[in-house]
């Protein structure tokens, strides 16, 4: 079967291998000049199933409260700014954030969470591709008693439902990653998990996307699209900026961009970009860079060793769809990396980014079929793209090929906003 996939990044690619192994004959429209070049760029590099409390909890209003108005806070909001599909979006978001939604939201994502990281393993397993991939685990560090407690109890939970959490002293979390040496005052414990990961997505997918091109999937780079074409209940082409190109299947990945895409066919789902920011460090011999993945809870930033580079990643921005990098957002990251690790590699060589999350208010992906019945969607994944994104591709894949996905997907599907 002929099948056309809407969006070149992590999801797009990764749907992308599991069809072309399950024999159809695939195409990846993309706007930009190559795979994984837009949101999969230069994102926290954390494969983080120990992370899987969404956003959406019970403790968030109280922190939104406290950062707003601050320019220099984790997440941005601008009251004044805001559009009517972010302020709908958001009282969905406070909805989620009873501990009754909260907790059946988080069971759903690291439910395939998990699945992902055993997909993860069978596409490296059968590729041998190679992306930095460091798996010493990640660390999450606490500098107050009152959350490391909280972070605690998350992580029984957690830990109760597969994914193993370690409680850690500070000397435990020094042991783990001695770039925290010196800095036991500034924390007071830490969540260890040991089977998750971080790696370079770019890298990722750009090698994926050669191996799916070894396998006979074609990739349109350079290509703008402009609508979907209807007829009925189903999709009859993709219009482009080359022209119209069709398939029997259509598969939406286009991240943020899903929204606009889906609006004019009547179709509205709650997926809204956030923009989040990274900072890339060369790290040479000399410096004293983090070993592993470190997610510092305090201030939402994510540290991740990527071969002789370290990737800081965090913050959120709603903007709307304005990707312009803000300088001042991108200088205090590199302040607060200055501060923890003051010589994790060479400062005057940074590269900034920053890139569209496409969140949902539950924290949880879409994916699934439409009421058109042959467009299924794997999108919004918000901040956990790269964690999710194997394991969504060989459940969109499943759904295309009219199979029972490997994991139980209950509640993913957009119907659940109606």
């Amino acid at each position: 079967m002929k099948t056309l996939i809407l969006g070149g990044g992590l999801l797009g690619v990764s749907t992308a291998y599991f069809l072309a192994r399950a024999g159809h004959d695939v195409i990846v429209v993309e706007r930009k000049s190559g795979a994984g070049m837009d949101t999969s760029f230069a994102n926290g590099g954390q494969l983080s199933a120990g992370q899987s409390i969404p956003w959406a909890n019970p403790h968030a209003p109280f922190l939104l409260g406290k950062w707003l108005g601050r320019s220099n806070a984790p997440l941005v909001f601008h009251p004044l700014k805001a559009d009517a599909a972010l302020w709908r979006w958001g009282i969905s978001f406070l909805r989620n954030c009873l501990p009754g939604r909260t907790r059946a939201n988080a069971e759903k994502i690291l439910r395939l969470a998990l699945y992902s990281r055993d997909m993860m393993a069978e596409i490296v397993g059968e590729t041998g591709i190679q992306f930095d991939h460091n798996r010493g685990g990640i660390l999450q560090i606490f500098r107050d008693k009152r959350s490391l407690e909280r972070a605690k109890r998350d992580g029984e939970w957690l830990s109760a439902l597969g994914c193993r959490l370690e409680p850690k002293t500070t000397e435990e979390c020094v042991a783990i990653d001695d770039a925290l040496d010196g800095d036991q005052a500034r924390f007071a414990g830490g969540l260890y998990s040991p089977d998750d990961s971080c790696g370079d997505a770019h890298l990722f997918t750009t090698r994926l996307a050669e191996a799916c091109a070894g396998m006979g999937v074609r990739f349109l780079y350079d290509t703008e699209i402009i609508r979907l074409s209807t007829m009925a209940d189903r999709i009859t082409g993709v219009m482009t900026n080359r022209g119209m190109v069709t398939a029997n299947a259509y598969v939406l990945a286009l991240g943020s961009h899903s929204t606009t895409m889906l609006a004019p066919l009547g179709m509205k789902i709650p997926v809204y970009p956030a923009k989040g920011y990274s900072v890339t460090l060369p790290v040479g011999n000399e410096h004293r860079a983090p070993r592993i993945s470190i997610t510092d809870d305090a201030v939402k930033l994510v540290y991740s060793r990527l071969g002789q580079r370290l990737r800081i990643a965090g913050t959120a921005e709603f903007a709307g769809y304005n990707n312009t990098l803000t300088p001042g957002r991108a200088e205090g990251i590199l302040a607060t990396v200055r501060e923890l690790f003051p010589n994790a590699g060479d400062f005057e060589r940074a590269e900034f980014w920053t890139g569209l999350r496409p969140l949902t208010p539950d924290g949880a992906p879409i994916i699934g079929k439409t009421p058109f019945r042959n467009l299924t969607l794997n999108t919004g994944h918000g901040t956990l793209g790269w964690t999710l994104a194997a394991g969504s591709g060989r459940v969109t894949a499943d759904l295309v090929c009219g199979q029972t996905p490997g994991v139980e997907i209950g509640g993913l599907t957009a119907a659940r906003f109606n």
